[in-house]
């Protein structure tokens, strides 16, 4: 398990996110692709960094195309990497190196005092990066360095309030400021566009690693940590602490469950056999003197990689690491310790049976999970074999027709694919495949069907179509390197950080070469040589080393778990003097007081920070056109650079639709791509996207327009609303993209899906209903949505706890009444399919949209003038009655609980200001943040206002509390009236408000927005609007907002036990009953 020490302001969203179908299965060498599939989920591959924070926009992972024109080595280098690398006498300059792949010059450096190694990368990325990662392998489940990961960032020698971390996160212009636990190493990452900004950041990190006040204040463990709780000499000890809540979440979830056995069991004899992240029955045994002494033995430099990128000064890198690097010498640390041990083989399977927790009062019969793991190498493998393994990865779990994918998933055995095939992010990469929602009589089939699959595909091989596709899906990826809204640089860092840290192969940066090993691997391929084959045969067929777990389901595991803490925490009481119990109250009170404590204004004098002067005053605009398409349709064209590549959004309005078929409809977006055509099968349609585009994908696409003008809240039924189809191509190819989308959008094989949709349904029930114990957030804050507009309605029928019941009845006719369900959604298609209102948003360079514009003409007259069927439904407006507003929960399997409240603070036609989206932000990171997450101990908690909709939401994740954070809520009017906010503070909260606005974004991204904005109907004028309200808060805008909340009625949405909420209710008023529902 890896966690992020991030403010989990996991806000309540009133914006619909495009949903593709697909995720990265695998990873390319540690590269972008995979670190950004990775950030976005919870239950992960062996090994893979899970980060709790919001990306940005999506994009279409699954890169297919072919790619000899986007070689990024032809270009001419730019002056910022042409440049000569610094020389520092304190530096010791190892070597330079040149990645042509992505255009940036390495600068390997040694730190002669300190021992710490340096790689400072030269780019032409004006989004800077920072990381300082050191290896900290564990020998016990106290997670220690995850708990230090949070710790570090509470104070240090140099920085000395509280939190710079949330200092930092108040008021700078930071593109990324995170940290990471993995299993074996922790890494601490910050992103900036402003120069200024990203040294302070720099700074901040530095001295926290290195001087943290944690190591002198038992106080930061305790609230990090765990501590005991105690209030009242007669009342339960409890345990309390950030990182101990966070681990209890964790292990609420089965599919974290099994990828924390998987690991375990695949590496029983290194640090990966036990829990980095912290297991919550060990955590409180970890004391202050092991903290410190961790610390201790990792946190030296000389155990350190230490990482820069992007366009900054080469010389002011070197000159601002010496200044903490001098105080500390090589002698004194012992590097060698750190060292991860390599697993070795053991020739023979093994098997373990572990249970997880399920209520009795689910109404579904509890099912078991497998998951079937190989370690695949002792020796590190070559950089051929790496690329090759890629690929392998591609053709077995690549897509759902993939050779193993495809079997295990369609065998009717389970629900859900478990296993994320390759997994290469630790010393010793692995392989894992398995199924969840499997019947205890049918696991071991489950085990029989992939080990007989696998040594069927070795033997039979692949065919060449297939080899085609997949090869150039890796290629695409690699060289597209579309890291979305997560920093390149980053990717880079965390692309290189296996070989540095398990020094493998001549130098790190051989990880993002792959010019040379992928020529050499197509060479053999056109020689006739079976790679594929053999290196399935040699790493998983002929392996031994296999892990298996089976995970069965337990009515009694959650009672047994809660008081098996109980009797723990009772037996420590009654060992317990009085004077220990006083000592404990005293604690706790003394522990609270510190945490509500103001930090004193030299202390906040010493955290660095831009100011108002720094930031940009005007919004940037960027070319976008709009033309007519015969027929009645829209072309918009956004003339970017895109390094041969077209991005295409294909949009079919929806609102013709019958409102309730909006679930339909996205289950329409799900199956349309996985059932073939009149002429393809659905593997031979797989294959062709794969070889001929850069990825194709359906989603419904939502937007709220803005009826009402600039800042005025519009009509809440205004809607407009589309089935998207999303895709990307070199130029060469744009043809084949828009001929596949047409295959897919007009001559999709609907009347051979029921197979296909049974299975899809079935996934889909499985994930969701696992998706409500990993992120009921989501779901809560949905749920508040649906209540106040046509938007959240949506949303929440299309992804919420309504479309989890819809799945369920589209599954039972599926099964039952076929021709129903198929008349369903040939309808729907028709409905859709027609010219008169299509919407087609291209992105590419301005000689590539004249290129492509006969191929859009084309593709247009192909489709049928007007929809073949006219349902003459009522208009959504009409035919919606929004869910009652009421305060409800929904009982799920868990340990901690998911708390959300929320209220329609202005109505339609009425005027807000952006300066409340600061205020909002200013009490996530400081009121709520100082009460739901520090003292109340959840792992996180905010509050979000939306200013096109007007709602409001409080939202807190992973928290042991229920009314306690209610109460918080209720609090925050009288914080905001009572508020003295200096003008530091004023400023810190208007500049981290506006940084916010001007996160960067690739072109695909820049050619979206404006593809949303064109549907919303904002304009240049309306942004700047915005922009200046946000820079111009005043004190006066808190008062406002103040004066607005305090009138609002809020209501609200839980998720967590049923024990939880019915003891909420007990405590609770007849008029303030909680709607309890079981889900599941």
């Amino acid at each position: 398990v890896v966690e992020a020490m991030v403010v989990i302001v996991i806000l309540v969203s009133y914006l619909a996110n495009m949903q593709y179908n697909r995720v990265l299965r695998g990873s390319i060498l540690g590269l972008a692709a995979s670190t950004a599939a990775s950030l976005n989920v919870r239950a992960t591959p062996l090994g893979s960094p899970v980060v709790a924070r919001m990306s940005g926009d999506s994009s279409i992972v699954t890169s297919r195309s072919s790619v000899a024109s986007m070689s990024a080595s032809t270009m001419a280098r730019p002056a910022v990497v042409a440049r000569e690398p610094a020389i520092h006498p304190a530096f010791e300059l190892i070597k330079v190196e040149m990645v042509d792949e992505y255009t940036i010059k390495c600068a390997t450096y040694r730190h002669k005092k300190s021992g710490a190694e340096l790689i400072s990368a030269q780019a032409d990325d004006d989004n800077k990066v920072f990381g300082i990662v050191f290896r900290t392998p564990v020998t016990d489940s106290t997670g220690v360095p995850h708990i230090l990961e949070h710790s570090v960032l509470c104070g240090s020698d140099k920085y000395k309030s509280k939190e710079p971390f949330v200092e930092l996160l108040k008021g700078s212009l930071q593109t990324f400021l995170n940290a990471f636990t993995y299993p074996d190493r922790t890494c601490y990452p910050v992103a900036s566009q402003n120069t200024k900004d990203f040294y302070n950041l720099v700074n901040v990190y530095l001295d926290a690693v290195l001087h943290p006040r944690a190591m002198k204040d038992p106080t930061v463990l305790a609230q990090e940590g765990w501590h005991y709780e105690l209030e009242d000499p007669d009342a339960p000890l409890t345990f309390k602490g950030v990182v101990f809540n966070e681990m209890k979440g964790v292990y609420s979830s089965p599919d974290s469950l099994m990828y924390r056995a998987a690991q375990q069991l695949t590496f029983p004899d290194t640090t990966y056999a036990v829990d980095s992240g912290g297991d919550p029955m060990s955590i409180p045994s970890l004391s202050f003197d092991q903290f410190k002494a961790f610390h201790e033995s990792y946190y030296h430099p000389a155990n350190s990689r230490i990482f820069f990128y992007g366009d900054d000064d080469l010389a002011t890198r070197l000159e601002l690491l010496d200044e903490y690097l001098r105080d500390f010498d090589a002698a004194d640390a012992s590097p060698a310790e750190s060292e991860v041990a390599t697993q070795k083989l053991i020739p023979t399977p093994r098997r373990l049976i572990q249970k997880y927790p399920v209520s009795p009062e689910e109404s579904s019969d509890p099912t078991h999970m497998v998951m079937l793991n190989w370690l695949m190498h002792e020796k590190p493998l070559s950089e051929e074999d790496e690329i090759a393994l890629s690929v392998l990865d591609h053709l077995l779990m690549g897509t759902p027709t993939s050779a193993l994918y495809k079997p295990v998933i369609e065998s009717g055995l389970g629900s859900a694919i478990m296993g994320g095939g390759v997994s290469d992010e630790l010393k010793q990469a692995t392989f894992s495949i398995g199924l969840k929602g499997v019947k205890p009589e049918d696991v071991s089939k489950v085990e029989e069907l992939a080990i007989t699959t696998l040594a069927q595909v070795a033997a039979d091989g692949f065919e060449a179509d297939a080899l085609e596709a997949s090869l150039n899906t890796v290629e695409f990826r690699l060289r597209e390197f579309n890291t979305g809204g997560f920093p390149k640089g980053l990717s880079l860092m965390l692309g290189i950080m296996p070989n540095w840290l398990y020094d493998k192969g001549p130098s790190p940066t051989d990880a993002l070469r792959f010019e040379k090993p992928l020529a050499k691997l197509k060479a053999r391929l056109e020689s006739g040589e079976k790679v594929f084959e053999e290196l399935l045969q040699r790493l998983i067929v002929e392996n031994k080393h296999l892990a298996t777990v089976e995970l069965a389901p337990d009515t009694r595991l959650a009672e047994q778990q809660k008081q098996a803490e109980e009797a723990i925490l009772a037996k420590a009481k009654e060992s317990m003097s009085e004077a220990d119990v006083a000592s404990i109250i005293a604690d706790t009170k003394a522990l609270k007081e510190a945490q509500l404590r103001e930090d004193t204004p030299e202390q906040l004098a010493t955290i660095p920070r831009v100011g108002i002067a720094d930031l940009e005053r005007q919004v940037k605009v960027y070319p976008s056109s709009k033309e007519s398409l015969a027929g009645g349709g829209t072309l918009l064209q956004n003339p970017l650079p895109t390094a041969g590549v077209i991005y295409a959004d294909i949009l079919l309005d929806m609102s013709k639709v019958p409102v309730q078929e909006l679930a339909l409809v996205r289950f329409l977006s799900n199956i349309i791509d996985e059932l073939g055509t009149s002429e393809l099968s659905a593997v031979a349609l797989q294959r062709r996207i794969g070889a001929r585009t850069g990825g194709v994908g359906t989603a419904m696409l939502y937007e709220q327009p803005l009826t009402g003008g600039a800042g005025v809240v519009p009509d809440p039924l205004a809607i407009s609303a589309h089935f998207a189809l999303r895709g990307k191509a070199t130029i060469e190819k744009a043809s084949d993209l828009f001929d596949l989308s047409y295959s897919l959008l007009a001559d999709a094989n609907l009347a051979g899906g029921q197979a296909k949709a049974i299975e899809l349904l079935r996934e889909s029930q499985t994930r969701l209903e696992s998706s409500f114990i990993s992120s009921g957030n989501s779901f809560a804050g949905m749920r508040l949505a649906a209540r106040n507009s046509l938007h959240g309605y949506i949303s929440e029928a299309t992804q919420g706890v309504s479309y989890y019941e819809a799945v369920k009845a589209m599954l039972a006719q599926a099964k039952d009444d076929w021709p129903t369900l198929l008349a369903r959604l040939e309808m729907l298609r028709d409905t859709l399919l027609s010219q008169d209102s299509i919407i087609i948003n291209l992105t590419a360079d301005q000689a590539a949209l004249d290129a492509v514009r006969p191929v859009v003409d084309e593709f247009v007259s192909r489709l049928p003038a007007t929809p073949k069927v006219q349902p003459g439904a009522p208009s959504w407006a009409d035919a919606v009655s929004l869910p009652k507003r009421q305060d409800e929960g929904y009982a799920i399997t868990t340990q901690v609980n998911y708390v959300a409240a929320g209220t329609q603070l202005f109505e339609a036609g009425e005027k807000t200001d952006g300066a409340y989206y600061a205020v909002a932000r200013f009490l996530s990171r400081g009121y709520l943040w100082d009460n739901v997450r520090v003292v109340g101990g959840a792992y996180g908690g905010g509050c979000s206002f939306n200013p096109t909709t007007g709602g409001f939401a409080f939202s807190s994740y992973r928290d042991p509390n229920l009314l306690g954070t209610l109460n918080i809520y209720a609090g925050t009017v009288g914080v905001l009236e009572n508020l003295e906010i200096d003008d530091a503070a004023l400023e810190q909260c208007i500049v981290g408000a506006a940084g916010d606005l001007d996160s960067p974004m690739t072109s695909q991204q820049i050619g979206f927005r404006a593809l949303i904005h064109h549907l919303t109907g904002v304009t240049t004028e309306m942004r700047q609007q915005y922009r200046d309200e946000v820079i111009g808060t005043t004190r006066d805008s808190f008062a406002a907002f103040a004066a607005k909340l305090k009138g609002a009625k809020t209501y609200t949405a839980i998720f967590g036990s049923k024990t939880a909420l019915d003891q909420a209710n007990a405590k609770r008023g007849t008029e303030e009953q909680i709607s309890i529902t079981q889900l599941g």
